[in-house]
């Protein structure tokens, strides 16, 4: 019996990840609701967090890599009163400090203390992050009981806004401070560092206790899909829609589509040399290919094959 193909799941799928979902647990899931291994993330989220995570199906996931380095926007709750071996309610609590000493920190104190946090600034990551250290995560060398120094690196806080200030206590009576933000930041930033460096900067210690992502580039959390609520494989969002919201974009006719996905360069009359990436746009609305124009010749960034299953 002779054996049919049909289009392999190409696209993209915003996901709005539950609490206690590691992003694996969010690709396996798509992974099985499509009926397809080939689905990959574009930047994970701890399971502690919520909110956007971007996955790209079959070819799509080409896309990724350029996805990941976009900005980012999250909603959080930094306590202040105490910190945490992970900077986050995940890891154990450090002490307390004395109810006496949060209450001279005041809401003003709070806001001078996230200025200088804002802006271009040197972070030490986390050392439970996924940064590699000698070809191992220091997430993994941590858990091994080694110990673990990052260097700092430079990132962009766009924006670092104060939304509330609640005072409380817990129920043995620990006193803390809770700071809802909202922080928009370039790619590479660890919420939970700001929170650690805040409490430090006040001396009374800090961790994040929740937090949300609610955008990556232009993708939005609003339009994602519940990961709870799937039940079948979810709509894609079509590569060249994508590319579109990343990259300015220019239309190939279909000789044009041929050859650059032979990789070979396609003259592009008048069009202005551009040294990031832009999106190659084929008859049929198919991404065809990324590029970077000189002299009105294109030159092959990364092509975007169009892949089949057997049934």
């Amino acid at each position: 019996m002779a054996s049919t193909t049909t289009p392999a799941p190409n696209g993209i799928v915003l996901i709005d990840k539950p609490q206690g979902f590691t992003s694996h647990d969010a690709v396996a899931r798509i992974r099985r609701l499509a009926g397809t291994r080939k689905v990959g993330h574009a930047g994970t989220l701890d399971p502690m967090a919520t909110g956007l995570l971007i996955l790209g199906l079959g070819p799509s996931t080409r896309l990724l890599t350029f996805i990941v380095g976009l900005s980012k926007e999250y909603v959080a709750t930094i306590r202040l009163g105490s910190s945490s071996t992970t900077g986050d309610a995940e890891g154990d609590l450090l002490g307390f400090a004395p109810q006496a000493q949060l209450d001279r920190v005041t809401d003003g104190m709070i806001a001078d203390g996230i200025v200088p946090l804002t802006g271009e600034i040197e972070q030490v990551p986390s050392t439970v992050s996924a940064i590699k250290v000698g070809g191992k995560r220091a997430y993994a060398l941590v858990r091994a009981g080694e110990t673990v120094e990052l260097k700092a690196r430079a990132v962009t806080i766009h924006a670092f806004e104060i939304q509330s200030i609640t005072r409380g206590s817990d129920e043995d009576g620990n006193g803390f401070i809770d700071v809802e933000v909202r922080v928009e930041c370039s790619s590479g930033t660890y919420i939970r560092a700001l929170a650690r460096d805040l409490g430090f900067k006040l001396g009374v210690g800090g961790h994040l206790t929740m937090l949300r992502r609610t955008r990556i580039g232009s993708f939005h959390v609003t339009d994602a899909h519940d990961l709870d609520k799937l039940e079948s494989a979810p709509e894609l969002m079509s590569p060249a829609d994508v590319a579109r919201g990343i990259f300015n974009a220019v239309d190939l006719n279909e000789t044009q589509a041929v050859e650059l996905s032979q990789g070979k360069k396609v003259v592009l009359e008048g069009y202005p040399d551009s040294k990031e990436p832009v999106a190659a746009i084929g008859p049929g609305d198919r991404l065809v290919g990324l590029v970077t124009v000189k002299k009105n010749q294109t030159r092959v960034v990364v092509n975007f094959p169009t892949e089949t299953e057997s049934s």
